[in-house]
């Protein structure tokens, strides 16, 4: 499988990337497109089953992978996925900080401190403690990029997920900041900013609701599109930011949203 793929934007032969996440979702379609460019890969989540039976199946197409599950709320997890590529693979070239969660819509007057606690857990701190740790291993060999999921409701208002919006408008906060503190060691950071897309969190997790079609067709109805977004189409511009030919980037939220920021 490894280095298939050779126009340099999209080559990724010889590089070591970090996702957490990687169970489903952006994470796993992420992992395995660049498997099949020719990265090696370690790969996290808080769900073993899904992450392991990903990991086996990229192995199977001869990837090189570490998988290991845990919980990025936890500063030890991030530290250890990043101990993980640097005794597996001797360093780490790239990471992306994919992992989180969100929220059954509510509005504001009825969020609780336990819905805000648990999205800037997992949704920030996540984010952080992952950069706290691929920043120092990514320098040392001499820079590379680190991608950060955020969203769209983490540049404008969401009505409904407001606990969700705050912790990804941190998001985009500790993106710029590392990204200007880290720039001058050739260390790109960036963050993506997805609409409505059909991966698990809004097809079957909490944005689905009990009533998924109508939530789904209000979530179109917002976009210039009419429609919600594919993985595919994510991905796409995530290998972009993360391409190590895309040298001059950095500090950027780049929304993927069907022309929604266009309003």
């Amino acid at each position: 499988m490894g280095g298939t793929v050779r126009d340099p934007l999209l080559d990724f032969s010889g590089h070591r990337v970090l996702i957490t996440g990687a169970g489903s979702g952006f994470g796993a379609l992420l992992a395995q497109a660049l498997a099949e460019r020719g990265a090696s890969l370690v790969l996290g989540d808080l769900q073993s089953a899904p992450l392991n039976a990903l990991a086996d199946s990229l192995r199977s197409q001869g990837a090189s992978v570490v998988a290991q599950a845990g919980d990025v709320s936890s500063e030890a997890t991030c530290r250890a996925l990043v101990d993980a590529a640097v005794e597996q693979f001797g360093g780490l070239d790239s990471a992306v900080n994919n992992a989180g969660i969100a929220h059954p819509f509510i509005s504001f007057e009825h969020l609780d401190e336990a819905t805000l606690d648990r999205q800037f857990a997992v949704n920030v701190k996540g984010v952080m403690f992952g950069m706290k740790y691929q920043i120092p291993a990514i320098r040392a060999q001499g820079g590379g990029a680190i991608l950060n999921v955020s969203s769209m409701a983490g540049l404008g208002g969401a009505p409904k997920i407001g606990a969700y919006a705050a912790a990804k408008h941190a998001v985009i906060g500790l993106t710029r900041t590392a990204a200007v503190e880290q720039a001058r060691h050739k260390l790109r950071i960036n963050a993506i900013c997805p609409y409505y897309t059909h991966t698990p969190m809004v097809d079957e997790g909490d944005l689905s609701g009990t009533d998924r079609d109508a939530v789904q067709a209000m979530m179109a109805a917002g976009s210039p599109m009419k429609r919600l977004g594919q993985p595919a189409e994510i991905v796409a511009v995530m290998l972009m930011l993360l391409s190590p030919a895309n040298t001059f980037m950095t500090g950027q939220a780049v929304a993927v949203d069907g022309g929604v920021s266009a309003f």
